[in-house]
């Protein structure tokens, strides 16, 4: 389905054609640099490129932990963990493979704080009776890691509450902040489905404890999630709700800051305290964030500048920067080449909104590090483009997503023979989404990884 709201706004689609990995698409990855600058040219798009990449091999210090490189696996949840919310073997065996592939962070999947808060019934979810098996997985991904690379990455919890995508149960079971006709259109979600500012805060205590749990499990650091329409982020955009979580910034925030003071006041300094940050939503005022109030969805980063930089008071100095909405408006933060609808705008159109927009928030706030997002529809471009961003000081690490379920050791490949290899990259398909959008979908590459992965593409698909 088209989300006519983009259409108005976003250039006519610019297509190009071609078949990958066995798959019709009409906007491709790019499996060559000629390809890459041929058509950065065309659509004067002037992403920078670069054919050395040791920016991405340098380390970097940040409270007492030293970062091997500044290659990042994104938080990608396979929904593959048991019934009480513990890692299981797909678990194990996807975050094996990512240790033993080189790169610097490894930003560990959604793993819910709340039972109701999961988005699945197989989603991860710590809490004091499964510590153990956390413990477990993480010694594994450092031990792996050290063997394979001999460094260890630096490994983030991201812990969330998924809102209005909840379904513990396998079926929707939303918690909102407000309505927004832009989804519900004509059929409101019941209003006892909207969350009290009371039961908000037991989010945010939630939260606290999570982040505790997740520096006695052995990770390095924690992400209070507040990215792609999960809870913590539709209160960003809360203009009209009443109480203290909206409509002021200073309310609109709250969930937000203060789970990072309190996660804080509960871990050790050495642990790092952090955010996976949706600095603009795409959606028009009033149920977005980072636009004007004139109605349009242009980019308007003033409310994600004050953001962070009221971070960086409360002494946050890393943030994984995203944008968009992974089931409405995919395009934005993640360009595809093949989806469930026609994108309104070149892919690498929004690839330079993502990696412009992190540019502008680092110049905003020099001293606070930054992951960028949306590189993975640049294919063998994407070290090279990045490279060049992080070496002109523009962000500090390249993030990888869907790249990772195809490509577990891109990051050995960049940092040992300079790039990318063309018959190992994702090529934007979207099954592994596709996936993850059927009940009981356990996502992972169909193409790169179809021995595990094309018998339960097929096997849900005939379902």
């Amino acid at each position: 389905m088209t989300n006519r709201i983009f259409i108005t706004h976003f250039q006519k689609p610019c297509y190009n054609k071609s078949r990958v990995g066995g798959i019709y698409m009409k906007h491709s990855v790019y499996l060559s640099k000629e390809d890459f600058l041929s058509q950065n040219d065309a659509l004067q798009t002037a992403l920078p490129y670069t054919d050395d990449v040791k920016a991405l091999a340098q380390p970097f210090s940040l409270q007492n932990h030293r970062f091997p490189n500044r290659l990042a696996c994104q938080a990608m949840e396979g929904c593959d963990g048991t019934a009480s919310g513990e890692p299981d073997e797909l678990t194990k065996r996807r975050y094996k493979r990512l240790a033993a592939g080189g790169a610097g962070i490894i930003w560990f999947e959604a793993t819910a704080v709340m039972e109701e808060a999961r988005a699945n019934p197989r989603q991860l979810y710590i809490n004091p009776n499964n510590l153990d098996s956390f413990k477990r997985i993480v010694e594994d991904i450092k031990e792996t890691a050290m063997r394979q690379n001999g460094y260890a990455p630096v490994v983030f919890m991201q812990a969330t509450h998924s809102g209005r995508y909840s379904k513990p149960h396998g079926f929707p079971e939303p918690l909102i902040a407000y309505n927004n006709p832009i989804f519900e259109k004509d059929a409101p979600i019941s209003s006892d489905r909207i969350v009290s500012d009371e039961y908000l805060d037991r989010v945010s205590e939630a939260l606290i404890q999570g982040a505790a749990l997740a520096e006695k499990a052995g990770f390095d650091g924690v992400d209070i999630k507040c990215c792609h329409r999960y809870l913590n982020c539709e209160l960003l955009s809360a203009y009209e709700r009443k109480g203290k979580y909206g409509g002021s910034f200073e309310n609109r925030t709250r969930l937000l800051r203060e789970s990072v003071k309190g996660a804080m006041a509960a871990v050790g300094h050495d642990f790092i305290v952090s955010s996976r940050l949706n600095a603009y939503d795409g959606f028009p005022y009033p149920y977005g964030f980072g636009v004007p109030t004139d109605g349009s969805i242009n980019v308007d980063l003033t409310e994600p500048k004050k953001l962070i930089r009221n971070l960086y008071d409360e002494d946050v100095r890393i943030l994984n920067i995203t944008m968009g909405n992974p089931y409405f408006n995919p395009h934005v933060n993640r360009p595809f080449s093949h989806g469930a609808y026609e994108p309104p705008e070149h892919p690498l159109v929004g690839v330079k909104r993502v990696l412009e927009g992190v540019a502008q928030l680092k110049k905003a706030t020099p001293d606070m590090a930054l992951i960028s997002s949306a590189v993975s529809f640049l294919g063998v471009a994407a070290p090279h483009v990045t490279a060049a961003y992080i070496e002109s000081g523009a962000f500090d690490f390249a993030g990888f997503g869907r790249t990772i379920f195809a490509y577990p050791d891109f990051a050995r490949d960049i940092l040992e023979k300079g790039g990318m290899d063309k018959d190992k990259i994702c090529i934007c398909c979207s099954k592994c989404t596709e996936i993850m959008r059927k009940p009981g979908g356990t996502p992972g590459c169909v193409i790169r990884d179809k021995e595990v992965y094309l018998p339960i593409y097929n096997k849900l698909c005939k379902e």
